[in-house]
């Protein structure tokens, strides 16, 4: 066999040397690059998974605060339809108080309006009294031919009210 290693040119003092060689460049790129590669990837693997939390965790916060949003919506709405509908009543109730102040301003306005009408009623009947006494008072002079301050006012008043009455 040591004519085989002879042939094929091998030197042992030189492939251990080599072989030393090897295993000090491996321990050597162990220490100062294998470590310290393992330990950046290592750090880097953890930054990423960390970040993969926060991740979910931001995305369950943002599902809540949506969840939350659309309750406060939600509840916004419900209280903008109870402040609609309170307002509405509120309006109805004006009217209705509007409409029931206008009515007694109507009915104020016809008593009013009777009362000037009585008035007008009473003048006018007055006015038609002196006219009918102014009237007797005329025919009783010519049918008595006297003067008009011999005339007696019993007998006018009583010639008014019988004119009244037929009338």
């Amino acid at each position: 066999m040591q004519s085989l290693v002879d042939q094929l040119g091998i030197n042992w003092e030189f492939l251990i040397s080599q072989l030393v060689n090897f295993a000090l460049l491996l321990i050597v790129l162990r220490i100062f690059a294998y470590k310290p590669m393992l330990k950046l990837l290592r750090d880097r693997r953890e930054k990423i998974e960390g970040g993969l939390a926060k991740a979910k965790e931001a995305e369950l916060r943002l599902h809540e605060v949506d969840a939350l949003n659309a309750a406060r919506v939600k509840e916004a709405e419900t209280e903008a339809m109870g402040i609609i509908k309170k307002t509405e009543a509120e309006a109805k109730e004006l009217e209705a108080k509007l409409l029931a102040a206008a009515k007694q301003r109507e009915a104020e306005a016809m008593k009013g309006a009777e009362a000037r009408l009585r008035v007008q009623e009473e003048e006018s009947r007055r006015a038609t009294e002196r006219e009918a006494a102014r009237l007797v008072r005329a025919a009783i002079e010519k049918t008595v031919e006297l003067s008009p301050g011999a005339i007696d006012e019993a007998l006018i008043a009583r010639a008014v009210k019988e004119a009244a009455q037929s009338a």
